[in-house]
């Protein structure tokens, strides 16, 4: 499993790609065949208000690709409520491949 993260237009902090890392272990144990995951953190642009933090996640899996995307005033909220979104996908996938 390869894992991607890309920060657009600044610089992510080693405490959040610590975080980052540490929770994508969590998708390998759901399904066995996962080939890649980005994760892609952005800065959302709204003029005269405070930026919200957005957290989205590509999971490749043969055959599927999966995508989520959350928005919070925080990169570690946001991320985790992506995973959490991600990992339900995963499980959904995984139950179809089984039947």
């Amino acid at each position: 499993m390869t894992v991607n993260v890309h920060s657009v237009h600044f610089d992510a902090d080693t405490k959040l790609l610590e975080h980052i890392d540490k929770k994508i272990v969590k998708l390998a144990t759901h399904h066995d065949r996962i080939v890649a995951v980005d994760v892609f953190l952005k800065l959302d642009n709204v003029i005269h208000q405070i930026k919200d933090k957005i957290a989205e996640i590509r999971v490749q899996i043969p055959k599927h690709e999966l995508f989520v995307k959350q928005s919070t005033k925080s990169f570690e909220e946001s991320f985790d409520m992506a995973l959490d979104s991600m990992l339900i996908q995963i499980k959904k996938v995984k139950e179809k491949q089984l039947v």
